[in-house]
């Protein structure tokens, strides 16, 4: 028995008046670290001064200092490191909140399983997919395009109104026979409004197919000229008013958002950059920023300061994305379209590749922070 153990077995024994000290079992183990998160903490999730020692195969511990300022009830819950990893019972339900009101001796406490990038989810939450239209006029292309609304699981039974995202290329967000995978926001969703977190509109825009690079391509690039104005004309001028008219939403800035990845990143960035009157929330994932090497932000319009933007970016996409990520988070900032350095969230998963499977594993987490951001 190492020195650790020893010293564990000897406070079991005799435990000493000195602060709270909390002995996690749980059924479920592996390599992710276990954090302590509660009330005490804002809920941070990766709180370093709450990561609890491991001591053995499936046994942690956590002891407060003994000069802890204590809330008068602690509340906490378990996790391995963000909310998409929480803990949860072994039927795979939501637990509720752990509680005490000691704030010395000893709590033992038990997990019976983890969640893993936010799932299990169960069916009865899952949003309501409705196609608005097989073939929705796009006057700016003179074309036509499928587009789809995934509303909260409840919105029948609801009066609420809800801020809505609008998202790029819906081919690849929620079709189990995508042929490159899909980002599964169905599913994600569930889980979150199960959390009563996720309570959002999505509307899915397709893309199109042979032409989804001229339509994502703005201005004359090193692609060639793009149709990507006129594309963001129909979504701001036709398709949002659209939905505002015919679905209960938030219809103000703060409460919309656009958000894609690759190309559809990149569309979505020229969106809130050209019309941050209309987008407040932007969800840039691996961004195609190579395209447009010399990308200029405007500054000048009074509501860019308040824009939240989710950024992410993967180590194994290519040699230069989070370079070119983090230059445009840096241009983000100098050119003052974003003036608080809190509003930009930068996510790197230095293994995450160019992928809808890492951009699946985002995406709830970039939904939480923009629009919900509870436990932060």
């Amino acid at each position: 028995m190492n020195s650790n153990n020893t010293t564990f077995t000897e406070e079991l024994n005799n435990p000493v008046n000195t602060g709270l000290h909390i002995i996690l079992t749980t059924d479920e183990d592996d390599a992710r670290p276990v954090y302590i998160s509660g009330n005490f903490n804002q809920w941070r999730t990766q709180d370093k001064e709450f990561i609890m020692e491991k001591i053995g195969i499936g046994l942690y511990h956590y002891k407060f200092p003994h000069d802890f300022d204590y809330p008068v009830e602690l509340l906490y819950k378990f996790t391995k490191g963000d909310w998409s990893e929480v803990e949860i019972d072994s039927h795979g339900n939501r637990t509720e909140n752990r509680s005490t009101h000691n704030h010395t001796g000893i709590q033992k406490e038990h997990v019976a399983r983890w969640r893993k990038n936010w799932l299990p989810f169960k069916q009865s939450f899952l949003p309501q997919v409705q196609l608005i239209s097989d073939e929705f006029i796009i006057p700016q292309l003179n074309k036509t395009r499928k587009i789809w609304a995934l509303l909260p699981h409840d919105y029948d039974n609801s009066s609420e109104s809800y801020p809505v995202m609008y998202l790029q290329d819906a081919q690849n967000l929620f079709n189990e026979t995508a042929e490159f995978g899909n980002w599964e926001i169905d599913k994600k969703l569930a889980v979150m409004s199960e959390y009563k977190i996720g309570k959002i509109i999505i509307i899915a825009i397709e893309h199109a197919d042979e032409d989804r690079i001229k339509e994502y391509n703005v201005g004359k690039t090193v692609l060639g000229k793009g149709q990507g104005k006129k594309y963001i004309r129909f979504v701001t001028d036709t398709l949002k008013p659209f939905v505002d008219n015919n679905f209960r939403t938030k219809k103000e800035r703060e409460f919309t958002g656009i958000g894609g990845s690759s190309m559809g990143g990149l569309i979505s960035i020229f969106s809130g950059l050209r019309n941050p009157e209309t987008f407040g929330k932007l969800m840039i994932f691996s961004p195609s920023l190579w395209v447009v090497p010399e990308l200029k932000i405007n500054a000048k319009k009074a509501y860019s300061a308040d824009t939240k933007i989710y950024l992410y970016a993967g180590g194994d996409e290519s040699e230069t994305m989070i370079e070119q990520v983090k230059k445009f988070q840096n241009d983000l900032i100098s050119s003052e379209f974003v003036k608080d350095k809190s509003k930009i969230n930068l996510s790197i998963n230095r293994q995450g590749k160019h992928s809808e499977t890492y951009w699946s594993d985002e995406f709830p987490k970039a939904i939480e922070w923009l629009f919900f951001n509870t436990k932060d």
